[in-house]
């Protein structure tokens, strides 16, 4: 292939890459961090009765808020890095929407108050951003998953077995009782994390393989 080919040109951006799948891992960890800190500033918090979107409304809203924004920009971050690194076929592209529209339905979730402080006055969408979250966190691994083993071969079955899982725990939350979906909507997002991980360990991966073999 010659070095002036448009994919030479993107082996020649790992840097890029793994500043993008950086702020994927970011993402995660100010989501992880909003979660832990969150409940220290809202009285009475049950972590397993009450909700993360719970955090995020009222009191002390601003860090759970600040939280979930972070995150979406992890989410965007790896968008971008899955075009940048576009594997081909319908099924990586739609993945790659997938996580920007992720990232989209993550801020208005965070922008619109409308859980957790019992106001039910204008238009209320959080349940259909919730459905359309359950619906996305199990498309996007298993979009990717196919040629994400061109990247990192283990990372295949790992978002097969997250989105899987993910597409089997989702539809659980609304039927359980509400002194522990609280503590349920924590392990999804756990699982929601670890795909984020594991895409972005895919990425790195595959901008280390692009470094030239005296910067590896």
């Amino acid at each position: 292939m010659s070095a002036h080919t448009p994919h030479a040109a993107l082996a020649r951006q790992p840097g890029f890459l793994a500043l993008l799948a950086w702020i994927g891992v970011i993402g995660v960890g100010a989501l992880l961090t909003g979660t832990v800190i969150g409940p220290l500033f809202v009285p009475a918090h049950d972590p397993m009765a009450d909700t993360i979107s719970d955090l995020a409304a009222g009191r002390g809203e601003i860090i759970m808020d600040v939280a979930l924004y972070g995150f979406a920009a992890g989410l965007f971050a790896l968008a971008l890095a899955c075009a940048h690194v576009h594997q081909g076929g319908l099924a990586w592209s739609a993945g790659t929407l997938c996580l920007a529209v992720l990232a989209a339905t993550i801020v208005v979730v965070g922008a619109r108050n409308e859980y957790g402080d019992g106001d039910a006055e204008g238009v209320v969408i959080h349940e259909y951003l919730v459905y359309g979250l359950g619906v996305l966190f199990t498309a996007m691994p298993l979009c990717l998953a196919p040629r994400a083993a061109r990247l990192l071969p283990w990372s295949r079955p790992a978002l097969i077995g997250t989105g899987l899982l993910w597409a089997v725990m989702s539809p659980v939350f609304f039927l359980l009782p509400t002194d522990v979906d609280g503590g349920y909507e924590r392990l999804l997002g756990g699982v929601a994390c670890a795909q984020v991980l594991i895409l972005a360990t895919a990425l790195f991966a595959h901008a280390r393989q692009a470094q030239p073999e005296h910067a590896r």
